[in-house]
């Protein structure tokens, strides 16, 4: 008998105390236990058969000892043999042969140790390989699970629940009745008239949206009690009804949209982990995390609902039992495109916005027009609005695996959209998170940040901006080397001339070289050149200057192609003229000479006359900063040579061009143009742009640049700026009313203000004879009354 063991069993009560962590653990110890040993075990015969098999073949097998028979036996025998066998049936001796022939083990050499029917199963698995093959197991099918009470015992809860199987013929009946439904719907909307038809389908819209919005309403008011009832607004995203499914899928879509810009919070919902679900949390915390979890996935589905639209579009496919047909994808297709966009923008902090990028920057490089200008929109946006530079960085890097799986073959709008990266300031940007407001709602909290998030900026912004800002230049460089002849080349040039401030060091000379060959081989259009020229100039104004380089080739590339811009279709091309002045004249005026100075200025005038009028008050603005860096250039406004030669018009070389020996005349052609702000900007230039007296310009024209200036002015609302002056009405004069003459009398004298601005008694002409004796005594005797009354007039007339 075994001793008893000393230790007590545990008892019920004791065991309801216990854990059921504690519980658990003890029985994988245990299980751990027993599946040691056996190991162990299984390892010790292993290693025994392994020294059997050795013995074996090392040592010859020792046949068995012989044994020598008593006397006695050896009578047995020979009693036994001579027994006759014909008492035995022939079935009875087959049956006995047979047992004796499977009596291997007394049979067979003892020092084997190999099994003893080792030979008959590995034929038989030979023979049988083909079971080794995995079967194809029966379709599974769809089960729904019904939970039950759980039970307890000693480890603890066990949940019970029951699998009911739904059979396939009550689904194909379910498809049955529907294509039947829907075909007596459609048989009772044949019988009626067309009037009646769209009655019906006006009445079913309305009942549709009153759903919507009811469903819709009761989310947005109570969004943790009603969040599952934005899965019942999903589900009308599957429409079936032919009459009313485009219009009702696209107001689900947008509702939709609209409740989850409103619902999501501002912060990334993560998952629980295991030890968060086990551990016991108050009834509001466990409300929110329910809430939190079937918003994430009713969000997720919904974006894979807009996802597989857009691609239903894409494929041209039409799935069976569809209420749409293909001509209406395009609609639905562009409700989708522009609920991502919306949701693009107003919840970058939210989950799956990456996913979001991923999908919609495809489309930018689409073929319909429309769904590839607001994916490229959206994307402007979102880089301006973007303060972190967390979704600028994603966007750039799907933009680069796309131009790059393309093969450089995408559309230049889709580079043109990086022209909108904040990527020049990023204390600015984080500043600007900062509350403007101590008590604010729930919309400014979502556009400001907190102060640790601020604080994390600091580190977090910089890192993402260079990267952002290496991924931009790798793209272009790739296109420079790669691609320098596709239609991607304006995009790449333009964006280089807008950050080549940021460019490294190293990259100047390389760059330079193929700047230079890009412009000396002939196949860039005047806006690509242009923009070589302005990539050039902005490296060389930034860190390019401790480069030993001299651009004097650019200078004449420029001068060459100012001759080309004209009143026609390369209008917008002066914009970037005057940022290349700009660059080159007014901020490089120490290392530019003063021959090719007045030689830029030449030509300059002689491009404001026949520039359309924005176009000629930006140039003459420029001209106003070139006289301004460059004083000796007032030469030009002279009659008199300075110098030998003469002035060569058509020598695309600005030092050797001889400008100091002509005159700016166009100025005076100026002076009678149709525009009134070319005129005042021509007879400034035409008395040596002072800064002071009465030719200088007023404070708004002279404070602004000459791009400022273009933009104003601009001519493409096809309006005239500033607006055309209606013909004056003509009035009777009334000769007793002598406010009125007198009022006329200070109007003229503002036009003739010499007698004011220089203190002389001058005679004015124009007056009416009856009028002028009495007008000279005023001036004569109190000339200083007279000024502080004018000067009264005057400014209620400029106000």
């Amino acid at each position: 008998n075994k001793p008893r063991s000393k230790k007590r069993r545990p008892t019920f009560r004791r065991l309801l105390k216990t854990s059921g962590v504690k519980l658990e653990n003890k029985l994988k110890n245990r299980q751990l236990k027993q599946n040691v040993s056996a190991k162990k075990q299984r390892k010790e015969q292993k290693r025994l058969r392994q020294a059997v098999k050795g013995a074996v073949a090392a040592l010859p097998p020792r046949p068995l000892e012989t044994y020598c028979p008593r006397p006695d036996e050896e009578e047995e025998e020979d009693f036994l043999e001579s027994l006759p066998t014909d008492m035995l049936e022939d079935d009875d001796l087959q049956l006995m042969s047979s047992m004796a022939q499977r009596a291997s083990f007394i049979t067979r050499d003892l020092s084997s140790c190999a099994p003893v029917h080792s030979g008959k199963k590995r034929g038989s698995e030979v023979t049988k390989d083909y079971e080794k093959l995995p079967r194809k197991m029966a379709r599974i099918e769809q089960k729904e699970v019904i939970h039950l009470l759980p039970i307890k015992d000693k480890t603890g809860l066990i949940p019970q629940s029951i699998q009911k199987p739904v059979s396939q013929k009550e689904e194909e009946e379910e498809e049955e009745e529907d294509d039947e439904d829907a075909a007596e719907q459609e048989d009772h909307m044949e019988g009626l008239t067309a009037e009646e038809r769209e009655q019906r389908r006006a009445q079913k819209i309305q009942e549709k949206k009153l759903r919507i919005a009811a469903l819709g309403s009761a989310v947005i008011s109570d969004p943790i009690s009603n969040v599952k009832r934005v899965k019942e607004l999903r589900g009308m995203l599957m429409e079936a009804d032919p009459s009313v499914a485009v219009t009702v899928r696209k107001l689900v879509m947008v509702s939709l949209m609209e409740i989850f810009k409103d619902v999501a919070p501002t912060y990334r919902i993560r998952p629980l982990t295991e030890d968060e679900k086990t551990t016991k949390v108050k009834k509001e915390t466990q409300q929110l995390r329910e809430f939190e979890e079937i918003l994430v996935s009713q969000y997720k589905f919904y974006l894979e609902d807009l996802e597989q639209i857009i691609k239903d579009w894409k494929q041209q496919k039409k799935k069976r039992r569809q209420a749409v047909n293909l001509q209406s994808y395009g609609g639905l297709a562009a409700v989708a495109v522009r609920c991502l966009t919306e949701l693009l923008l107003a919840l970058p902090h939210f989950n799956f916005h990456n996913n979001i990028i991923v999908l919609l920057v495809p489309l930018m490089n689409d073929a319909d027009r429309q769904v590839s200008d607001m994916c490229c929109d959206a994307f402007r946006k979102l880089f301006v609005q973007d303060k972190l530079g967390a979704a600028s960085l994603a966007t750039v890097r799907v933009i680069s695996g796309l131009v790059k799986s393309l093969s450089y073959s995408v559309r230049p709008e889709v580079l043109q959209t990086l022209l909108s990266l904040r990527i020049r300031e990023v204390k600015k940007d984080i500043e600007a998170t900062k509350p403007t407001k101590k008590f604010m709602n729930y919309q400014e909290k979502k556009k400001n940040l907190s102060r640790m998030q601020r604080k994390s900026c600091w580190k977090l912004k910089p890192q993402r901006t260079k990267k952002t800002l290496n991924m931009v230049f790798l793209v272009y460089f790739r296109i420079l080397k790669k691609a320098h002849r596709s239609a991607l080349l304006p995009a790449v040039l333009e964006g280089l001339a807008n950050f080549a401030h940021l460019i490294n060091l190293e990259f100047f000379d390389d760059l330079l070289n193929v700047l230079q060959n890009l412009i000396q081989s002939g196949d860039l259009s005047n806006q690509e050149s242009l923009h070589c020229i302005q990539t050039v100039f902005t490296i060389l104004s930034g860190q390019g200057d401790v480069l030993n380089i001299d651009p004097l080739t650019f200078y004449q590339h420029l001068y060459r192609m100012l001759p080309r811009l004209h009143a026609g279709a390369s209008n917008d091309d002066v914009i970037i003229v005057l940022r290349c002045l700009d660059t080159m004249l007014t901020r490089r005026k120490k290392q530019v000479t003063l021959q090719r100075a007045m030689a830029f200025v030449k030509r300059l005038s002689t491009l404001s006359l026949h520039l359309l009028p924005d176009a000629s008050v930006g140039i003459l603005a420029a001209t106003r900063a070139a006289l301004h860096s460059f004083p000796k250039c007032d030469f030009l406004l002279d009659n008199e040579i300075q110098g030998s030669g003469f002035y060569l018009p058509e020598l695309d070389d600005p030092e050797h061009c001889n400008a100091q020996n002509t005159a700016l005349w166009e100025l005076h052609t100026l002076q009678r143009h149709y525009h009134p702000v070319v005129r005042l900007f021509a007879a400034h230039l035409s008395r040596g742009a002072p800064s002071e007296g009465s030719a200088a310009l007023n404070v708004e024209l002279s404070r602004r640049a000459p791009v400022e200036l273009f933009r104003d002015y601009s001519l493409k609302d096809m309006t005239f700026n500033p607006p055309v002056d209606k013909p004056p009405t003509k009035k009777k004069v009334i000769k007793s009313n002598a406010p009125q003459r007198w009022w006329r009398k200070i109007k003229f004298f503002n036009l003739k203000n010499d007698v004011i601005s220089r203190g002389r008694k001058k005679r004015i002409e124009g007056l009416e004879r009856s009028e002028r004796n009495s007008y000279g005594r005023i001036c004569t005797s109190s000339l200083t009354p007279l000024r502080s009354c004018v000067g009264f007039f005057l400014r209620g007339l400029m106000k």
